[in-house]
């Protein structure tokens, strides 16, 4: 059979993604044929910038947060919100943006991580919880922990246990927080 490589190379500002496979492979597996096999990223550092304003004390006082991206959009934040507020309809707070960074950037390493390895999957569930405690005179993050409710065929748990911890270990989120304490529970459907 002939086998041609095919490559396709996409540029942007700070990334550049090589893709490459065989022709036969392409032919044979269409889904699984040409997934990034190469991903590089120039020398050049991305910044990523969000804004917090905050008005009057600490317990009475009130922020908004933005960012560039827009998500975050003159979005609340307090006292209130952060400590006796747990259901979130009054504002966020920074360990709510803290476990939505950390769950997103994890889901994308692990995605990464099983493409890579044979095992694109279908849907991957994952959930952070950042843990702040009041420790004798301040609040401190004692810990995150993360859980995965993964959806990938043909992948046997042992490997899905390996993929998924290296993951939590190499995410950059996981890089920035490994101060505290990351656990991780991993499970397939």
């Amino acid at each position: 059979m002939i086998s041609k490589e095919i490559k396709i190379n996409f540029s942007a500002k700070a990334w550049h993604i090589k893709m490459s496979c065989t022709f036969d492979k392409l032919i044979k597996r269409p889904l699984k044929a040409c997934f990034i096999i190469n991903l590089q990223v120039n020398r050049n550092t991305m910044k990523r910038k969000s804004t917090a304003i905050w008005q009057g004390t600490g317990m009475e006082g009130k922020g908004v947060l933005q960012s560039t991206s827009g998500v975050l959009n003159n979005t609340p934040y307090s006292f209130t919100t952060r400590f006796k507020n747990e259901d979130g309809v009054a504002g966020t707070n920074p360990e709510e943006l803290i476990a939505a960074a950390h769950a997103g950037c994890y889901s994308m390493a692990l995605s990464f991580a099983l493409s890579g390895a044979g095992f694109p999957p279908a849907e991957l569930k994952v959930s952070a919880a950042v843990n702040i405690e009041f420790m004798t005179d301040h609040f401190e993050i004692t810990g995150i922990h993360l859980d995965l409710l993964g959806d990938v065929q043909g992948i046997t748990a042992d490997k899905f246990q390996e993929l998924a911890l290296a993951a939590k270990t190499g995410c950059p989120v996981s890089q920035a927080l490994k101060a505290v304490p990351i656990t991780l529970d991993a499970k397939l459907k």
